[in-house]
């Protein structure tokens, strides 16, 4: 079985990618699958989230973008959690610079990650909060999206802008590229506002919104500062748990069905 390699991109920042990121991979891990992220936003806040000091690295994602490493010298363990890292510093910041003239540069990661596709069950890529070479890449790379949103009427108008982008993607260099589902994150039920762009949601895009919803939770919020995934940091709080749950519904759609979606 080769990997199924999905991004986890929105072009609105502050939306829980990252988070995401980070805790599906530790609950697809508890769940019996091998998983690999990678960070592909120069800020590393996916590696330093796994307990993986970015100043100290040797080697990163950067180095693969480049050609000057490949995937399987630069993975690390997460500190816990049970899954991969590809990791990311600043130095990534530098890669559009120095990829803009290379040829087929938005096949980099695609390229790199294609010698490691029977390694791993699932690939993460925590893409950047913008459209860039580095979100364009995780883009080619992937089979799917994950969309993490809050429910904010701003929210409404960035996932627009970011169906459009795919659309653009799909037609001119990843024909395979689908939605895989929308998660509605940092959800508050108290706030009429979330309640009803929540509603907006499963109207517009239906079974293409996760059933499972992700609370704001003080204890996800304050894994990432230990290093430690929510599931290893509190295993019982409700951020942790509803991230299992998601994990769970995320099998049953790509290991029980085929994907189907329109973007």
């Amino acid at each position: 079985m080769t990997s199924r390699i999905i991004a986890v991109a929105n072009q609105k920042g502050g939306v829980g990618k990252t988070t995401t990121v980070v805790n599906l991979a530790a609950s697809l891990a508890e769940l019996g699958r091998r998983v690999l992220i990678v960070d592909l936003d120069p800020q590393g806040n996916a590696t330093m989230g796994s307990g993986i000091a970015k100043q100290s690295l040797m080697h990163s994602v950067y180095q693969v973008l480049l050609g000057e490493a490949d995937v399987k010298e630069v993975c690390v363990a997460a500190r816990e959690g049970g899954y991969h890292v590809l990791p990311a510093n600043r130095d990534l910041a530098g890669a559009e610079i120095e990829l803009v003239h290379e040829l087929a540069r938005e096949q980099r990661l695609k390229n790199a990650l294609a010698q490691v596709e029977a390694s791993y069950d699932y690939v993460l890529i925590d893409c950047p909060p913008s459209l860039n070479l580095l979100t364009l890449n995780g883009l080619v790379a992937a089979e799917s999206v994950l969309i993490p949103m809050v429910c904010e009427y701003y929210a409404l108008e960035g996932l627009s802008d970011l169906v459009g982008t795919l659309r653009k993607v799909r037609t001119a260099v990843n024909p395979k590229i689908e939605i895989l589902g929308l998660l509605r994150t940092m959800f508050d039920a108290r706030s009429n506002l979330s309640q009803q762009v929540s509603a907006q949601l499963a109207q517009h895009f239906r079974n293409k919104v996760f059933e499972t919803v992700i609370p704001r939770n003080i204890r996800l919020a304050e894994a990432p500062s230990h290093g430690l995934p929510g599931l290893v940091y509190d295993r019982n709080a409700r951020g942790a748990q509803a991230y299992l749950t998601l994990a769970g519904e995320l099998l049953t759609r790509l290991e029980s069905e085929p994907l189907h979606a329109t973007l």
